[in-house]
């Protein structure tokens, strides 16, 4: 966001219980640890949710109408995790071990949908590659929710696709197992978005073992970041 989209970024520790004056967008990366103790974000999760101050802060933050936020892979999960904070994530999944029963890293296929989200804007219908690296990434939703009426309800952001460009439950096309290949979903506002592959690590063209001639320094993923400079 800095270097690409020219936005002022301040880095949030996850022990500090309170948010930089003016914040408009909060991004959750993932590759962190001890978030992980409890379950897949967790750990985070219930930092936040356990710690008055913090709680309050976040839940003020949500709950601006100015506001949007990222959540990538254990961020992902961790944001799925204060699903109760966020207006409009009620229908969000619970992340949970994939199918295999073990960590995977690859390149995979994803479609992005039209949605709501305000960071995917524009990139409805593009087939892209993108990296994953996750142990529990397979999406499960509460007893009482269907995937499919998230998908029909447009609020379904990101899906693993085939070779053939069709949504896929096949491992390792799908590396989770997650069903409808759902791995990206948003708030009906768009204002919130969470996903389990890592967009921000095949935003650069060298960052792609092939890519089409004419790309360019930026790959498609770059659209992504840009959008969130223009909202923001």
């Amino acid at each position: 966001l800095e270097r690409s989209a020219g936005a002022t970024v301040s880095r949030v520790w996850h022990t500090e219980t309170a948010l930089p004056a003016g914040t408009d967008l909060v991004a959750v990366p993932g590759g962190f640890s001890y978030g992980d103790v409890l379950g897949a974000g967790e750990g985070w999760a219930k930092s936040i949710l356990f710690n008055p101050r913090a709680r309050d802060v976040f839940q003020a933050y949500f709950n601006r109408e100015d506001t949007f936020s990222l959540g990538v892979c254990n961020g992902c999960q961790m944001m799925a995790n204060l699903k109760s904070l966020i207006p409009g994530a009620e229908h969000w999944p619970h992340f949970v071990r994939n199918t295999s029963e073990q960590f995977e890293a690859r390149f995979s296929s994803v479609e992005v949908l039209d949605s709501p989200s305000l960071l995917l804007q524009g990139m409805a219908g593009a087939r892209m590659p993108i990296a994953v690296a996750h142990g529990e990434g397979r999406v499960l939703f509460a007893a009482d929710q269907d995937p499919a009426a998230a998908l029909e309800r447009g609020l379904v952001s990101l899906r693993y696709v085939d070779h053939y460009g069709r949504p896929t439950e096949q491992y390792p096309l799908n590396p989770n197992g997650s069903p409808l290949g759902i791995t990206g979903i948003t708030t009906a506002d768009g204002r919130f978005t969470i996903m389990m592959p890592h967009p921000e690590r095949v935003f650069r063209v060298v960052q792609h073992s092939w890519h089409p001639d004419g790309w360019g320094e930026d790959a498609p993923w770059m659209r992504m970041f840009r959008n969130a400079r223009v909202w923001a």
